[in-house]
C-alpha cells in the first residue's frame, strides 16, 4: 500500500512541475499518469472525472487529484493526492519567499518592491472597478450604492469583520434581490 501511496503522489506531483499554466495545462499529464502508467481508470472513467472538475468551482488539477487519489488510496490518498498537486508551487514559493527574505535589505529588492506596489494597487483598482460595473449592471446603481457605501462604513468607521460583511451582503442580496 505504501507502493500506492508513492504512486499517487509522484502521478500528481510531476504534472504540477510540468504543467505550466495551471490545471488546464496539466490535465494531459495528468491522464498519462491515471490511464497510461498506472492504469487506475480508463479513457471515459477520466474523462467523466474530468467533466465533474470542471463543474464544481475551483482548481481542476486538485479535485481531480483528491477523487482520483480517493478512488485508488481512499482517504489518504485524497490527502496525498492534493498536496502532491500543490506542492511544486508550495515549494517554489517557500524558496522564492527564503530568498527574498535574505535579500530584503538590498537596495534592488527594495526598488523592486517600490517598482510593484503601484502595479499591484493598478490592478485592485482595476478589479474593483469592473466589479462596481457588472454590479452596476446587474442589480442597478441604488443596490450597488447602498452595499458599497455600508460595506465602506462597516468595514472603515465600525471595524466590523469583512467576513461579517460580507455575509451580511449575501443575506441583502438573498432576501432583496
Amino acid at each position: 500500500m505504501l507502493l500506492t501511496y508513492w504512486q499517487i503522489f509522484l502521478a500528481f506531483f510531476i504534472p504540477g512541475i510540468l504543467g505550466y499554466g495551471g490545471g488546464p495545462a496539466s490535465i494531459p499529464l495528468v491522464e498519462n499518469e491515471v490511464v497510461g502508467r498506472y492504469e487506475w481508470m480508463s479513457v471515459q472513467e477520466f474523462s467523466e472525472v474530468l467533466a465533474v472538475a470542471n463543474s464544481l468551482p475551483g482548481p481542476i488539477a486538485t479535485k481531480m487529484a483528491g477523487y482520483i487519489g480517493y478512488e485508488v488510496g481512499g482517504v489518504l490518498g485524497a490527502v496525498i493526492g492534493v498536496f502532491a498537486t500543490v506542492a511544486p508551487s508550495l515549494i517554489i514559493m517557500v524558496a522564492l519567499l527564503g530568498l527574498l527574505y535574505k535579500f530584503k535589505d538590498s537596495p534592488k529588492v527594495k526598488r523592486i518592491t517600490l517598482y510593484v506596489r503601484p502595479v499591484i494597487a493598478i490592478l485592485l483598482g482595476l478589479m474593483a472597478w469592473r466589479f462596481f460595473f457588472e454590479s452596476y449592471e446587474g442589480i442597478g446603481l441604488l443596490h450597488t450604492a447602498i452595499i458599497g457605501i455600508t460595506s465602506y462604513l462597516l468595514i472603515e468607521r465600525i471595524k466590523v469583520h469583512p467576513a461579517f460583511v460580507i455575509l451580511g451582503a449575501f443575506v441583502y442580496g438573498g432576501l432583496l434581490l
